[in-house]
């Protein structure tokens, strides 16, 4: 992988999400070329730095998008602002939980992401997917045309948004013809930011609600849903497939065996390069407790022991060979433990084809391509596009 700042991992990871999400390299340079002295330090005024940084690209970014918007110009101002969501949302990635910048940032980030989808006439609808009360945000992701088609739930990671996960993938289940549910599930995106909805082990009861949505669309076909997270999603799918019969197919794009175990690695600073120094706030937040004993024992709960064998739909378990956050064991063991698959895979990308870093962060198209490939198969899509 591409480190921008050769001792910070963390950072360099966000850098290139953000160049992988289709930002321009040489205005991502622009927000990163200060911050070389600050990555070395990663205390509060360095993520202050950071999100000053950011942002300050992002407005720019915006403000020419709102030039092309007021001249008629709207597909160029849709790729405008694409790059700026993307830009708000790398800004507010790195400040600790709370604080008071973050709000601004996410909804500059949500506003530019729907003016963008908009104004390039991308048939996205936003939904609101009935749930204990309240509602799960979602983006779908609809494949043209009539008659009902195939479907994909993603869940997001521990630290990933619905509008990144659209991107990266979107077009790809499309062009195979295969809808996606894009969700900001319980602990994630505007479910935990805006709807204070926290994280949870049991991901099958978020999951159940969005077929039960689903179901209901009569662009859907109700026996071909499957489920797909990615990151810590590598344990929240798996969990909802072995409880949800009614996934056809699942998904985990990277392992997540026992996240409780790993967070106690983090926590001193041996659970993977990822770790950030407000970890344990993260957690909290994102748990909704608290004390870090209690998000802490939140996240005990996550832990695929005793549920892979509980899956009975075909299984894809793809990694990365140098995966620095989750390590490949973790994959092994998913695949090992889910007995019961009637069709389940391993793929791993190796340092040689490239892909191996976490969620093939090094070039996610790869693990896109396969990914969907695998869907379609399984789904009857289209393979050749056309």
């Amino acid at each position: 992988m591409f480190e921008y700042f050769p001792k910070n991992y963390t950072w360099s990871f966000a850098a290139v999400r953000a160049i992988d999400t289709s930002g321009a390299v040489s205005e991502v340079d622009e927000a990163c070329r200060t911050l070389q002295e600050a990555s070395l330090r990663n205390d509060r005024a360095a993520q202050e730095a950071w999100f000053t940084s950011w942002k300050k690209l992002g407005d720019r970014i915006a403000g020419l998008a709102s030039e092309n918007e007021e001249a008629g110009q709207l597909l160029s101002a849709g790729r405008k602002y694409h790059r700026a969501s993307i830009y708000f949302a790398m800004a507010e990635r790195m400040l600790p939980y709370p604080h008071p910048w973050r709000g601004e940032a996410n909804q500059k980030a949500l506003s530019a992401f729907e003016k963008s989808v908009k104004f390039r006439k991308e048939p996205v609808e936003w939904v609101r997917v009935p749930f204990e009360g309240k509602y799960i945000p979602a983006l779908f992701s609809k494949v043209p045309g009539a008659g009902p088609a195939p479907c994909m739930v993603h869940f997001n990671g521990f630290d990933s948004v619905k509008e990144s996960l659209y991107v990266l993938s979107a077009e790809e289940f499309r062009r195979r013809r295969i809808s996606v549910l894009f969700v900001d599930q319980p602990g994630t995106g505007e479910a935990l930011r805006s709807l204070k909805m926290y994280g949870r082990a049991d991901t099958e009861v978020p999951a159940a609600a969005c077929v039960d949505y689903l179901e209901t669309r009569p662009d859907v076909d109700p026996n071909r849903i499957g489920i797909i997270g990615l990151s810590l999603g590598g344990y929240y799918a798996p969990r909802a497939a072995a409880f949800e019969k009614r996934f056809k197919c699942c998904v985990s794009w990277a392992a997540n065996w026992n996240f409780g175990e790993r967070t106690k690695l983090r926590l001193v600073g041996k659970g993977g390069e990822l770790a950030q120094p407000d970890y344990a706030n993260r957690l909290m937040w994102v748990f909704g407790k608290e004390t870090l004993e209690e998000a802490v024992a939140a996240a005990k709960g996550l832990n695929l022991e005793g549920v892979a064998d509980k899956i009975t739909c075909p299984l894809l378990v793809v990694h990365g060979e140098n995966d620095r956050i989750i390590p490949l064991w973790e994959a092994e063991r998913t695949i090992a433990a889910a007995v019961n698959s009637p069709n389940r895979k391993l793929r791993v990308f190796t340092c040689t084809e490239g892909g191996e870093d976490h969620c093939q962060l090094d070039n996610h198209s790869l693990g896109v391509d396969y990914i969907t490939d695998w869907v379609a198969e399984i789904f009857g899509g289209n393979l050749q596009g056309v």
